[in-house]
């Protein structure tokens, strides 16, 4: 059976609507960065790092390639190029015991250039989203 957060997720890579994003994002939420040595926990910061990766990697080129699932995750691999360096990675999404919303999800990314890339993109979105809402 597919958890309902799933399709959740699927809507909000097709409409990146931010209020869908945080409803759908567990109270005790984590999220593990390829680029950040320690867990994210909460939905507060959760929210910012998924909406900045939307902006991000989530444009005309991104898809995912393949989905496999349990009955309380999933793991979503997707591909996007930007910047002329094509991104290659993985989410893996843990759902609550109803299958309503996220309560991890991390992103693991090869190569090393997307990485890098990635790095630099995320810091500089996660600066606009701070200073916006400060």
């Amino acid at each position: 059976m597919r958890p309902f957060a799933l399709d959740r997720w699927h809507d909000f890579i097709k409409s990146h609507d931010e209020k869908a994003l945080w409803d759908l994002l567990h109270p005790d939420a984590v999220f593990e960065s390829p680029v950040v040595h320690t867990p994210q926990r909460g939905r507060d910061i959760t929210f910012k790092y998924l909406a900045s990766a939307g902006s991000v990697l989530g444009g005309p080129g991104f898809k995912y390639l393949g989905e496999w699932r349990n009955e309380n995750g999933a793991v979503l691999e997707f591909e996007n190029e930007v910047e002329g360096i094509k991104i290659n990675g993985v989410d893996i999404i843990t759902f609550s015991d109803d299958g309503r919303q996220i309560t991890h999800f991390k992103v693991m990314v090869r190569p090393l250039k997307a990485i890098n890339l990635l790095h630099r993109l995320m810091g500089e979105q996660l600066a606009k989203a701070t200073a916006a809402a400060g």
